[in-house]
Order: C-alpha cells, then sequence, then structure tokens
C-alpha cells in the first residue's frame, strides 16, 4: 500500500491540474457536482516559501456556516502547510468565489461530526473509501483524528448557492446527462440493428 501511495497522489495532482483546476477556474464546476460525484472547491492559498498563489482542487461540505476540507494525503499535504502559514485563503466554489480564514479543527467533537459530513458530501467516492464513518454508531478512529487533519474554512462573505452540497443545482445537469446517454444509447442501438 505504501508503494501505491506516491503514485496514487501523482495520478490525483495530474488530473487536478488538467481537468478539475481549470474547469472551477473557467467557472464549469456545477458540471462537477452531483450526489454521485461529490462537490469540488478550488482552495488558493499562498506558497509558504515562494509566496506565489497555489492552487488546490478538493472535495468539501458546507456545515454549520463553514466550509470543511480534509488534507487525504496527511501532513505532509503542500496545501496544509501553506494555510498553517498564512491562514487567509481563497475559494472558488461551483456557485461563488469568497475569501475565508483557515484553522485546523482540534476539537474532536467538532472533527467527528464534520468528517462524517464531508464524507457524505463526496458522494459514491466517499462511501466506497470510508463507509464505516458513515456508520452513526461507529467511532472515528483515534488514528484518523492524529494523522488526517480536517480544516475550517470561515467565510468573509458569500457562502453556498444552489451548487454546493445541499443544493439543487445539479438536477439540471444530471437531465442533460441522462437525455444525451438516452441519445447516444438509441443511436448505438439503431446502429446495432442495421
Amino acid at each position: 500500500m505504501t508503494r501505491l501511495l506516491p503514485g496514487l497522489r501523482r495520478a490525483f495532482l495530474v488530473v487536478n491540474r488538467t481537468t478539475a483546476a481549470p474547469a472551477l477556474r473557467a467557472g464549469l464546476g456545477p458540471l462537477l457536482v452531483t450526489p454521485v460525484t461529490g462537490s469540488i472547491l478550488l482552495l488558493r492559498t499562498r506558497g509558504r516559501r515562494s509566496g506565489l498563489i497555489r492552487e488546490a482542487p478538493l472535495g468539501y461540505v458546507v456545515h454549520d456556516g463553514s466550509i470543511y476540507v480534509c488534507a487525504g494525503f496527511g501532513r505532509g499535504t503542500a496545501w496544509l502547510a501553506n494555510l498553517l502559514a498564512d491562514p487567509s485563503v481563497e475559494v472558488i466554489l461551483p456557485g461563488a468565489r469568497i475569501r475565508a480564514t483557515a484553522r485546523e479543527v482540534t476539537d474532536r467533537a467538532e472533527y467527528d461530526v464534520a468528517l462524517r459530513e464531508l464524507i457524505r458530501a463526496l458522494g459514491v467516492v466517499g462511501a466506497a473509501t470510508v463507509p464505516a464513518a458513515l456508520d452513526p454508531g461507529a467511532a472515528i478512529p483515534d488514528a484518523w483524528f492524529a494523522t488526517l487533519p480536517l480544516v475550517r474554512l470561515q467565510p468573509v462573505g458569500m457562502l453556498a448557492g444552489p451548487w454546493d452540497p445541499g443544493g439543487r443545482g445539479w438536477i439540471g445537469i444530471a437531465l442533460v446527462d441522462a437525455a444525451l446517454l438516452a441519445l447516444i444509447f438509441g443511436c448505438l442501438r439503431r446502429r446495432a440493428q442495421a
């Protein structure tokens, strides 16, 4: 598993740089959001050494007026180190662009509740990756609290629109996707019958 982790991290970086980040920057975030795929934001931090703006597409949830994200690769995650050095960040949500103040969640009760909400917001990926965490009777492991940092982004301005978790903006996209799939399958069926 440890040999798999660097490869998985590289794969995420490539997909994020080539697909998710450009789509979010271009205002196409709503196309990335469904209950199946989850919700993605673009976190902009200031590089702790370079001073340059760095971007990280992340799964997120809006809970109790704050945005929560998780450093899935642990304490060595670059964006986490950047926001710990400078907690003033910019967040591009599928339906809004806001400024926020970041802080690591150190309260265990807040961590447990917010992490469960985040896993639910990650759609099928979250449910498939950590299904046990969705069981309200199961405890979040102490090892996760120690090694899997959760960050609370406190907005300074607008928060949550129709494309964010809990919003209904995804319904229109899902209907368009269903219509396109029906059209494609109809064409393929006609072609097979000919």
